[in-house]
């Protein structure tokens, strides 16, 4: 089978196609037939060996797989061969095929096609996971989501505005806020022109934002955390621009509080939560309020080029490669 291979760690033009041996399923895994794979940030970073877990050399990256189960190992039970489902591989599904274990597998809806299934799980199920468990995200609250156009900000501002919340959308140009409106967004800052403080202020006529929905880090952070409205919640996602260092005194003086959300280690914890979290975002999008935003879809001989698209931050919304087309 054919597979993206990164046999050095570098850059996304250091990966190279090549034929692979098939995988075999052990213990507990099925083996999918990959039809589509979400293009993510951590993507980037594993590849270059700065991501927090690390494959053996060599691997192929992609985390986030859509398709059809090919093969069972033993000891499965609750997937059958023939099942069209949505994986989290982690790492692997830069392939034509990649061999998972069936706890990381989820049944896709019948009317879902896999471009949307591999783009969905990675964004949507981070993004309810924060609202839901970490800030408790409330109707009529507003929401601020940095980086607003890209695969994960776009979920958090449909999420947002699915969630009855007023949501302002902040990114680096207006065809991106353009897009953000699209998806729900009540307002828009264009932080490469306006002073990201200064516009949080003005649209809440100074009492700050509730939830502030981070994926970016960066300067934009202490920016970000100084337009928190009081009891605000500060939700580090992750850091597209860098980790950013936050004065505390800021926390104190907007009784504030700064919260992680790490959903890989919630999905591993609490799989019984997170699975009904997923059964909630796959009943709002059969409702057609969320939909993923997929702006571009790659065999796998381009898979460097969504990479540097992911790192230049050209992409709007989500990139899949499609292995077998």
């Amino acid at each position: 089978m054919r597979a993206v291979v990164c046999t050095e760690l570098g850059p996304p033009s250091s990966l190279r196609v090549e034929e692979v041996p098939e995988p075999e399923p052990g213990e507990g895994q099925v083996v999918v037939d990959v039809h589509a794979c979400g293009v993510n940030f951590p993507d980037t970073l594993i590849i270059q060996g700065r991501y927090q877990f690390q494959p053996p050399l060599p691997f192929s990256p992609g985390g986030e797989v859509a398709g059809v189960v090919s093969r069972i190992g033993p000891g499965v039970d609750g997937v059958r061969e023939g099942d069209r489902v949505i994986a989290v591989t982690g790492y692997g599904g830069f392939a034509e095929k990649v061999a998972v274990g069936a706890s990381q597998v989820l049944p896709m809806p019948a009317a879902m096609d896999f471009r949307t299934g591999s783009a969905f799980l990675f964004t949507y199920a981070t993004t309810i996971y924060s609202f839901r468990e970490r800030a408790s995200l409330a109707s009529g609250e507003t929401l601020l989501v940095l980086g607003a156009a890209g695969g994960t900000g776009l979920s958090a501002v449909e999420l947002g505005a699915a969630l009855g919340a007023r949501v302002i959308a902040a990114a680096s140009s207006e065809e991106k806020l353009a897009l953000c409106r699209e998806h729900g967004a009540s307002d828009g800052i264009d932080y490469s022109k306006e002073n990201l403080r200064e516009r949080i202020k003005e649209l809440t006529g100074g009492r700050g934002v509730d939830v502030c929905y981070d994926p970016v880090g960066g300067e934009l952070a202490e920016a970000a955390v100084r337009g928190m409205a009081w009891n605000g919640r500060y939700l580090v996602i992750g850091f597209t621009a860098g980790i950013p260092k936050i004065a505390l005194n800021l926390v104190l003086l907007k009784s504030c509080q700064i919260v992680g959300v790490f959903w890989g280690a919630f999905h591993a914890r609490d799989p019984v939560r997170h699975r009904a979290l997923v059964d909630e975002l796959f009943d709002l999008w059969e409702d057609g309020k969320i939909a993923p935003h997929v702006s571009a879809a790659y065999p796998l001989e381009r898979a460097a080029d969504a990479l540097e698209d992911i790192l230049a931050r050209r992409a709007l919304g989500k990139i899949v490669i499609e292995p077998l087309a």
